[in-house]
């Protein structure tokens, strides 16, 4: 089963997350940017799904962060964000996310954006 690493620090859409993948995927959550590389590095997660405004860290800053470690570049991050400004996309895109979602989230567009990096 693969394994998803959740990055989201409201309560209400990490519930939601869960629901929706839990039953598919192995998950581990954080709620800051900052824990993004330490618990990457000890889970071997096979995706991110990433907040883009968090606490101590935000999901820019950890995705660039995230981008520059060897050993971690190549996981898959998708960037979710309940702002959807024109040019979110490719700023995310920017910062090294290889996709992007706006919240909230489309079960349709997530499953599908999942199949496509995880080859499932």
């Amino acid at each position: 089963m693969k394994k998803i690493l959740i990055v989201e620090d409201v309560e209400f859409n990490l519930d939601l997350l869960v629901q929706l993948l839990e039953e598919n995927y192995r998950l581990v959550t954080a709620r800051d940017g900052a824990s993004v590389i330490e618990l990457a590095a000890r889970e071997c997660p096979d995706l991110i799904l990433m907040d883009m405004s968090l606490p101590i860290m935000d999901g820019w800053e950890a995705t660039r962060a995230l981008k520059a470690e060897d050993r971690l570049s190549h996981i898959p991050v998708i960037g979710l964000s309940a702002h959807a400004m024109s040019g979110d996309h490719e700023k995310a895109l920017q910062a090294g996310c290889d996709d992007y979602l706006t919240k909230p989230v489309d079960e349709d567009q997530l499953y599908a954006k999942l199949k496509g990096f995880l080859g499932e």
